[in-house]
């Protein structure tokens, strides 16, 4: 299983904006929560994990992403190509990580909002937590 992004669409009228995602299975998700950055200076990385999978859809504001394999013992390999994303709530899409990925993300836009859709229970993704500094992998957050 890959990365893979799911197009949403969004419909605007004078009732307001309704944004959806048809084509994007809630059928694996057991769980979800919100993240929001105090600021735009906040870098959340590296955490990843071999066996969940997250989904990640930015509600508001904006996000850039990296993505860094993880080796069968769950240490980073950057010597594989390093994935870069940029969620935007203006772009509606969501960003499948599969397992076997560690991740690093911050907020592009003051007042950004993330929801980040699990696979696993908490107890299962601390048990399957594999946490780097951010210093771990040196990428550009300055975009």
């Amino acid at each position: 299983m890959g990365i893979t992004k799911t197009q949403g669409a969004a419909h605007t009228d004078e009732r307001g904006k309704l944004v959806f995602f048809n084509n994007f299975s809630l059928e694996p998700v057991v769980r979800f929560y919100e993240i929001n950055p105090s600021n735009t200076d906040v870098v959340r990385a590296w955490q990843g994990h071999l066996k969940e999978t997250k989904w990640f859809y930015c509600c508001e504001g904006a996000f850039l992403f990296y993505l860094i394999a993880l080796d069968n013992k769950g240490n980073l390999r950057p010597d594989l190509k390093i994935e870069q994303y940029i969620l935007d709530s203006d772009d509606p899409v969501i960003l499948q990580v599969p397992r076997g990925f560690a991740s690093g993300f911050k907020a592009l836009k003051e007042h950004a909002k993330l929801m980040v859709y699990s696979d696993v229970s908490v107890a299962a993704s601390i048990a399957d937590d594999f946490r780097f500094p951010e210093t771990a992998h040196i990428v550009d957050w300055t975009i």
